[in-house]
């Protein structure tokens, strides 16, 4: 019992003691709450402060500023208000001078009238008559100063057109580099021995007479060693002999039906030689669409000659002419290529019509399907037809420049290397030019500068000089490209 009420006793006491901190730690609580209360109701009065402060001290500034513009503004409108008064003096004035001018003018047109009768009396004549006079004075001098500019200028205009048909005709020959070479009457054809002349010759001469009927060339046989000559101006015969011929040898079964057996295969195998070299010739001078008839007379033309000249030759380089005058002038340069390619294919069959070649030439064109432009400029380029278009003109210059030299014009290599030499030589004699290389084959020369010698402006100067001089001290075919190079260059390395 004692125990239990002890027990009883100790819970109070310690339910009392856990009361009484409670209660203490509530009115710290509660305290500290107070406290913080405090503490937010004095940051907000400084804060209200704070901003009542800012918005005062802006409110002030807002209010000089206003102040200021409104200073301005009447500084302004008194500004406005002078010059306003300014221009109503100045309109004024004008006004005034305006009367003035006007009252000038009739005192003027007073006098002139008055001068204009004092001379009518004088002269004896009126005015209008003066004027019509003095019209026709005027009229027929300014007609004679008119007929000598004109004159002047179409004397002008056809030097500088002449100038530049030859330097175009120079640009033309320069740039074209087609070979050309004098055909000969002739052929040789080797023989393994001596005793193989006696096969071709035959018994009695029979072998060989049977050949020279069937190809229609002369077989000479004589004392070359180890070789037969064949002899014909038809180049077309001379090759298929030949190939007969070589056939034969390399055979060794030589008799009069052998023969004609292998010149038959010769002809057949000439024939399509001849279509090889026509589809070859339009494709490496980029002529398309070419009829196969047309194809073929272009390639017979390679054993054509004129004038010791290869046709097919001739007429690839009238090509190449006709489309680099065609380029200088802004032409269509196919066009004018197909034409220079076909202007001489009337000689392909001109042993076997009658007429020009260039009036067979433009009937074979026309036939098989080429343009009317075509046609016309391969007719008119012997002028049996005259030259209607610019395209007949071209081919008529490509076709006289190629006939003028059967022969390429070549330079030997000691005057190319010294022309190439004095280019570079002239170029570096200026002292701004630091390097000089003479490029496609003398056609153009590149001129590097020193940058801290020469500035961007004066490098057109320079190139000009360097033109005029060249002009001045070297003869060269067609014209030279001067091109001045000026670059600097800032090199560093990171380590």
């Amino acid at each position: 019992m004692v125990g239990s009420a002890v027990t009883i006793l100790w819970n109070k006491f310690k339910a009392d003691s856990l009361l009484n901190r409670t209660q203490r730690k509530v009115s710290q609580v509660e305290e500290e709450i107070k406290t913080k209360r405090r503490e937010i109701r004095l940051e907000k009065k400084e804060e209200i402060h704070r901003i009542r402060t800012e918005f005062e001290k802006e409110t002030r500034e807002k209010k000089d500023e206003f102040h200021r513009l409104s200073e301005r503004l009447i500084g302004r409108e008194e500004s406005l208000d002078r010059h306003i008064r300014d221009l109503e003096q100045k309109e004024k004035e004008i006004r005034n001078k305006e009367g003035e001018i006007e009252e000038r003018k009739k005192h003027i047109k007073e006098l002139e009238t008055q001068y204009r009768l004092e001379l009518e009396r004088v002269a004896g004549i009126s005015s209008n008559e003066a004027k019509r006079i003095l019209l026709e004075t005027i009229k027929e001098e300014a007609k004679e100063e008119a007929i000598q500019i004109i004159q002047e200028t179409e004397n002008e205009a056809r030097e500088t057109a002449n100038k530049r048909a030859r330097m175009i005709i120079a640009i033309a020959i320069q740039r074209c580099s087609v070979d050309q070479a004098a055909d000969s009457a002739i052929s040789i054809v080797s023989l393994p021995n001596e005793e193989m002349k006696g096969r071709v010759i035959g018994r009695e001469g029979r072998n060989i007479r049977t050949f020279e009927a069937l190809t229609g060339v002369d077989l000479i046989v004589d004392d070359t060693p180890e070789a037969v000559v064949i002899s014909c101006f038809d180049p077309l015969r001379r090759k298929t002999a030949e190939v007969s011929l070589k056939r034969l040898v390399a055979d060794t079964r030589i008799h009069p039906a052998r023969i004609e057996e292998v010149v038959e295969k010769a002809k057949k195998e000439v024939e399509e030689l001849i279509k090889e070299e026509g589809q070859q010739v339009a494709f490496d001078m980029g002529v398309s669409n070419l009829s196969f008839e047309l194809t073929n007379l272009l390639g017979k033309l390679k054993f054509r000659t004129s004038y010791g000249q290869n046709v097919l030759q001739h007429s690839k380089e009238v090509a190449y002419i006709a489309g680099i005058l065609a380029a200088e002038i802004g032409m269509d340069q196919k066009l004018a290529k197909r034409a220079g390619l076909l202007h001489d294919i009337g000689k392909a069959v001109d042993q076997e019509i009658e007429g020009p070649h260039a009036l067979i030439g433009a009937g074979l064109a026309k036939r098989y399907g080429e343009s009317s432009e075509i046609v016309h400029a391969i007719a008119a380029h012997h002028e049996d037809e005259p030259a209607e278009t610019t395209l007949d003109v071209l081919i008529q210059a490509g076709d006289a420049i190629s006939a003028s030299r059967p022969g390429a014009r070549k330079e030997i290599l000691e005057a190319y290397l010294k022309r190439i030499e004095t280019l570079e030589k002239i170029a570096t004699s200026f002292l701004e030019v630091d390097k000089a290389y003479a490029i496609q084959a003398g056609r153009e020369i590149r001129i590097i500068v020193q940058p801290n010698k020469v500035t961007d402006e004066k490098t057109a100067g320079l190139s000009r000089e360097i033109a005029a001089k060249l002009e001045k001290e070297l003869s060269y075919p067609g014209q030279i490209k001067v091109t001045v190079i000026r670059e600097l260059r800032a090199i560093e390395y990171a380590k």
